[in-house]
């Protein structure tokens, strides 16, 4: 060190001392007891004299010259440095660093420079010019990290901040941050939204990556059938010629044995002998047929030849084809990785002829192509294949920071001027640097550094753009030929790159126009579009001899598909890896290769990898490929020896079977994809396997993996799986992606178990039956579902919309987001629909001939809709009660459906309604819904229509006899359409909403109508206008005031006619005509209301007593009812049940010899405020109750009240649970 310098230095610790109270002379003994230091706005370059403070634990510079951090070596225990507003590096000696503050410098890349300070719990490196995502990842190798801060508000924003997603990228990849920029986080909540939003991308860009290889899957099998196609004509007519010629050869091998046998007659006779010279004349004939059959045989060996050629050319074609769509898709799934590492701030999107921008693109590059400018190349012209639109949120933040800081600096705020200062140029390649795709991503994701400037001197800092393809491209095309001369040995090279042209005057002006730029501000260069086109050439080159050159590369050996001799000996050429891939993808017909003389890497195996590669070969470096060499080759190329890793890519290894992984027990990644595998043997032992891929094998049974517990993610695509074992998935508890394409399976059953599954890939497969989507039902977490290609999606109607219904947590299918609406359209079409699937499902088989009854209560059903409807004829029992049901539906099919329950729906009719008239006007609508209105009367009225209607409309349900409807709303029983069920016996009509009896003339076997707690206030005349079989009518908590119309009820042995409004007594009289009547209920009703009585009903009501005497003998026929199962029959006039009734005159013949009068009135005069209480009680029901106290008791002979039928149960639970619900007051239910 120089004495200035050791001055320097004593003047830095001499202000370091005063600006801590430290006294200069005695900081040799006082610097041990000093923990803390500070440096401001000193403007010192390093940092120097910290060897005197060795106990020091904290340290802040800032607004300093520091470059470097240096000297901090003796500071061991320093556990808080604050470095601001200064230019930094070098960190790696302070392990024990706890607390970091690097704000306000100009830092933007982080790199690995903190890897080293493990026990680092803080750190701010706000203000600073970070701005990738990619830079923050670095900081997970921090396991200590609890608080971070890149956007402090005392400090400028971090460009990285200003991104989308910025936090949930940071809170995902650092979920153990307490502190994050100033704000606490450490609630689980936050860390749960970030992984749950991070999650959801990762799956949805292996959605698409998963879609992109599909597509690629689906283009090469339509080259494979288009080359089948074209190879037909070639087969046809080979298989033609070969058969014909198989013929002539025959032919000609008779010929020549029959000419034999003549040749030795002849040799055998006199010259003289006639018939020796006819034997002379027939051979000559048969040696003039042979020639001919001869030239015949060597014509159809040149045809042979050429359709065998042509398909040779067919083949190779293929093969080139499949190549360039393997490329093409190449470059997708590395930028759709890039948008997820960016987390969507980086997006690209592929154009099509309908995008403004493509055409734009596509016009740009054909207008910029100068034909003549390549016309030294043999380039003819150029085609347009794709082109890439990138959307870089990063950079576009720069550009456009960049651009309007130019703009404020030229003074320009014109909008027009602005655009014409913006305009699309070609990026102009380093012609020394081959264009790889990595170079080209980074490019796209990170923008133009200095890494990737021409070396040039002059051109050492700028970007080279151009408006021309001739200045972008020739200079590269140039030095790709320029590799491949020689002064002395070039004379072939010459020929063959020689083009037949009339070499003329330049017609065209576009070198006038043609312009460079040099941008050294890189920033504002922002990559926007990747054109990829290709150049139509003249090269048909079958010879090439590049020998005695420097060539080090065969980068340029593109598109040579018809070379068959190549000599590249005497080169500089070194790996051997990368020039052997290139000759394989561009020199599919070489015959013969002389690669000697060249400083190779590897050459001790170099033959055997050229000959395992380059198939076509016959001759490598002079010497005759042998079929043994060759085997020996494809042996040296698939024996690959498998070695303790952790990672394993035998892909297109042309493996038979997997075997030597007993000793990998670290495995965790695994791929065989493209091999000749046909069994899923050899893994057992790889327990710690997390992702396996088997694709492209010949493997029909998914087996053998029972024991990989910790496997995260299977793909098996391309093979010929055909299903799995029930329980092949159940053990895989962290299995979250499988994927199945392109096989042969038929069912997803194995599958219920799999609950950790959040993607299944199982596209083109066999599956058929939407029931196979009821075994993915339970699988909450499967947000990604492909199923096309599958028979599943022509067989369902609606398919989309199916699955979506049934899987309701799906995110995408087949490769297409859900949205809102549609997840809306499938609840409205699929939702409550009562089908055979839903049927099979929880019954667990689709044995439906099996099922007698079917209880679906509280299931939401809308609709029935059982197809087939034979295999549901043994259902006899149904009973859908609370659900949504407007009609019958599917269910008038059933044909032996005898007792059907349906309470508590909103049927309106038994048939769907129809869609409403939408001719007519509002006054008809008015009076369809309110009759009384009066507006659109017309001619016959409504109610009259529908009753000539219904009553021609045909029988159905011929088997129904007991059916349900409580509850439903009704009001209009003749919309019900209930005269087409001709065979019904028992009909329950509580709680709705009538007011008419009416629509039940052809019901004649009806026994029971319940119409309880509805709004009858009277009957019309067609209510019971026929002879009708009733024996029990309900029409209790009604509105009835008389009980006219009921005349015609001969066989009604029970009537119900509690809670109404009968106020006369006199109605009851009118019930005289039915004779068979045996029960009456009328409690609850204004008649009964306890008011006086004079002389003359009392004597009425003894009068009628004495006769109760004189008939106690009378014999009548009974009918009883047939919910009690009894026959017909003579029997002893069964005693009539009243209810708090009076006697009036004329009521005589109701009672029989026996009276059995239930007291129920005084059970209710403590419940009933109308009936005995706080009232005298009713003198003709106390005269009749003083009568009959001395009256024997016979039982009731109504016994279904206490061993009731499961028809009767369901109307009595209904009656319960409508009394508990909304009843005000207590009342005695009768069936």
């Amino acid at each position: 060190m120089t004495e200035s310098e050791n001055l320097n230095q004593e003047e830095i610790i001499k202000e370091l001392c005063l600006c801590n109270g430290l006294s200069y002379e005695m900081v040799g003994q006082e610097g041990s007891d000093t923990s803390k230091l500070e440096m401001f706005f000193l403007g010192y370059p390093r940092i120097v004299g910290l060897s005197l403070f060795p106990n020091l634990t904290s340290l802040t510079i800032v607004a300093q010259d520091i470059k470097e951090i240096s000297g901090l070596e003796p500071c061991l225990q320093l556990k808080e440095l604050w470095i601001a507003e200064c230019c930094i590096e070098g960190l790696q000696t302070l392990k024990n660093l706890k607390d970091l503050n690097l704000a306000g410098n100009l830092i933007n890349s982080i790199g690995r420079c903190l890897d080293s300070n493990e026990q680092l719990e803080r750190l701010n490196l706000s203000g600073n010019q970070i701005c990738s995502f990619k830079e923050l990842t670095n900081l997970t190798r921090l396991p200590c990290l609890k608080d971070l801060c890149l956007n402090d508000p005392q400090y400028e924003t971090n460009p990285v901040c200003l991104l989308c997603n910025y936090s949930i990228h940071v809170l995902y990849h650092l979920p153990c941050l307490q502190r994050f920029d100033t704000l606490d986080v450490s609630a689980k909540q936050i860390k749960e939204l970030a992984d749950t939003t991070a999650m959801k991308k990762i799956m949805y860009y292996n959605m698409r990556i998963k879609t992109l290889q599909r597509h690629l899957n689906e283009d090469l099998e339509k080259l494979n059938d288009r080359k089948c196609k074209l190879q037909k004509l070639p087969e046809e007519r080979v298989k033609l010629f070969s058969f014909v010629k198989k013929t002539l050869e025959r032919e000609l091998a008779e010929l020549k044995g029959s000419g034999k046998g003549h040749s030795d007659g002849s040799n055998n006779s006199k010259v003289t002998d006639p018939e020796t010279l006819k034997s002379c004349e027939t051979v000559t004939e048969e040696l003039s047929l042979q020639q001919k059959i001869l030239t015949k045989l060597n014509a159809l060996n040149e045809r042979v030849t050429f359709w065998n050629k042509k398909l040779d050319e067919i083949e190779a074609i293929y093969h080139i084809e499949v190549k360039q769509k393997k490329k093409s898709h190449g470059l997708l799934i590395p930028l759709l990785l890039i948008e997820l590492e960016t987390v969507g701030n980086f997006h690209f999107e592929e154009g099509t002829r309908s995008d403004d921008w493509f055409n734009f693109c596509y016009e740009l590059i054909l207008s910029r192509f100068c034909a003549w400018d390549f016309r030294t190349y043999g380039i003819t012209g150029v085609k347009v294949k794709r082109v890439i639109k990138v959307n870089n949120r990063i950079l576009r933040l720069k550009f456009e920071e960049k651009f309007q800081k130019f703009l404020e600096n030229e003074d320009m705020h014109d909008s027009e001027s602005y655009r014409r200062m913006l305009e699309c140029l070609f990026y102009v390649f380093d012609p020394e640097v081959s264009v790889k795709k990595k170079h080209l991503l980074q490019i796209l994701e990170k923008g133009f550094k200095d890494s990737e400037t021409s070396k040039l001197p002059l051109k050492k800092e700028a970007i080279i753009l151009s408006n021309s393809l001739s200045i972008s491209e020739c200079p590269r095309i140039e030095f790709l030929q320029q590799k491949h001369k020689d002064e002395k040995k070039n004379s072939l090279k010459h020929q063959l790159f020689r083009h037949d042209s009339v070499m003329g005057q330049r017609n065209c002006d576009c070198s006038v126009r043609q312009c460079k730029w040099f941008v050294f501000d890189h920033d504002l260069v922002l990559p926007e579009y990747v054109v990829e086109f290709e150049y139509i050439t003249m090269y048909n080159l079958e010879y090439l001899d590049a020998s005695h050159n420097h060539v080090i590369t065969l980068e340029g050996f593109r598109g040579l598909m018809k070379l068959k001799h190549l000599d590249l000996s005497w080169n500089q050429l070194k790996k051997s890896g990368d020039e052997i891939n290139m000759l394989c993808k561009h020199t599919t017909s070489l015959l013969t290769l002389d690669i000697q003389h060249n400083p190779w890497q590897k050459p001790a195996t170099l033959r055997l990898s050229v000959i395992g590669r380059l198939k076509t070969l016959t001759h490598l470096n002079g010497v005759f490929i042998s079929e043994e060499e060759a085997t020996a080759a494809m042996k040296f190329i698939a024996g690959t020896r498998i070695t303790q890793i952790t990672a394993l890519n035998l892909d297109g290894q042309h493996l038979f079977e997997i075997t030597n992984l007993e000793k990998l027990e670290n495995l965790k990644w695994a791929s065989f994809s493209n091999n000749n595998l046909t069994k899923m043997e050899g893994l057992e032992s790889c327990i710690n396997l997390e992702e396996l891929t088997l694709d492209g094998n010949c493997i029909s049974k998914i087996e053998g993996i029972s024991k990989m517990t910790k496997l995260t993610r299977l793909s098996i695509n391309n093979n010929l799986l055909t299903g799995w074992e029930q329980h092949t998935f159940d053990n895989m508890l962290h299995l979250h992606s499988l994927s199945l394409e392109n096989n042969r399976i038929t069912s997803l059953s194995g599958l219920q178990k799999s609950f950790t599954l959040v993607e299944l890939y199982i596209s083109n497969n066999y599956i058929a039956v939407n029931q196979e989507m009821y075994n993915l039902k339970g699988l909450c977490n499967l947000v990604i579902l492909d199923m096309c290609g599958n028979i599943i999606i022509w067989n369902q109607e609606n398919y989309r919309l199916f699955v979506i219904f049934h899987l309701p947590e799906l995110k995408a299918l087949d490769g297409i987001p859900i949205e809102p609406p549609e997840t809306e359209s499938a609840k409205d079409l699929f939702g409550g629909r009562l089908t055979s699937d839903m049927i099979a499902e929880r019954q667990g088989h689709s044995n439906f001939k099996q099922i007698q009854e079917l209880n679906w209560t509280s299931s939401s059903i809308r609709t029935v809709d059982l197809i087939p409807v034979d295999q549901f004829r043994n259902v006899c029992n149904v009973n859908l009660q609370n659900n949504h049901l407007t009609s019958f539906s599917g269910l008038i099919y059933l044909p032996n459906v005898k007792v059907l329950c349906l309470n508590y729906n909103h049927i309106e009719s038994i048939m769907p309604r129809l869609k409403p008239q939408t001719h007519l006007t509002n006054r008809h609508l008015l009076y369809q819904k309110v009759p009384s209105s009066g507006y659109g009367q017309q001619g016959i009225s409504k109610t009259n229509r529908d009753i000539m209607s219904s009553e021609n409309l045909p029988p159905i349900m011929h088997s129904l006899e007991v059916l349900h409807l409580g509850y439903n709303g009704i009001c209009n029983l003749i919309q019900l359409q209930l005269n087409r069920l001709r065979n019904l016996k028992f009909l329950f009509l509580q709680g709705n909403e009538i007011s008419q009896v009416e629509g039940l003339d052809n019901l004649v076997v009806l026994q029971e109508l319940v119409v309880d707690h509805n709004r009858i206030r009277s009957f019309n005349d067609s209510a019971f206008a026929k002879p009708s079989s009733l024996l029990a009518l309900h029409l209790e908590e009604n509105r009835l005031r008389e009980l006219g119309k009921l005349q015609s009820l001969v066989k009604l042995e029970k009537l119900f006619l509690g809670y109404n409004k009968i106020q006369d007594i006199t109605e009851l009289e009118k019930l005289d005509v039915i004779s068979t009547l045996r029960e009456l209920t009328v409690y609850g009703n204004p008649m009964l209301d306890g008011s006086p009585v004079n002389s003359d009903d009392r004597a009425k009501a003894e009068f009628h007593l004495a006769e109760l005497q004189a008939k106690k003998n009378l014999l009548i026929p009974v009918t009883h009812s047939p919910m009690d199962g009894r026959s017909f029959g003579q029997v002893k006039t069964p005693p009539i049940k009243i209810t708090n009734v009076i006697l009036p005159s004329g009521f005589s013949h109701y009672l029989g010899s026996d009276v059995t009068l239930t007291p129920e009135a005084e059970d209710k005069k403590n419940k009933n405020a109308g009936i005995l209480t706080n009232n005298p009680r009713s003198i003709h029901a106390e005269i009749a109750f003083r009568q009959l106290r001395g009256i024997s008791i016979s039982p009731s002979l109504l016994s279904h009240q206490n061993i009731a039928s499961p028809t009767a149960q369901i109307y009595q639970s209904n009656q319960d649970k409508r009394r508990i619900s909304g009843s005000n007051f207590p009342r005695s239910n009768r069936m």
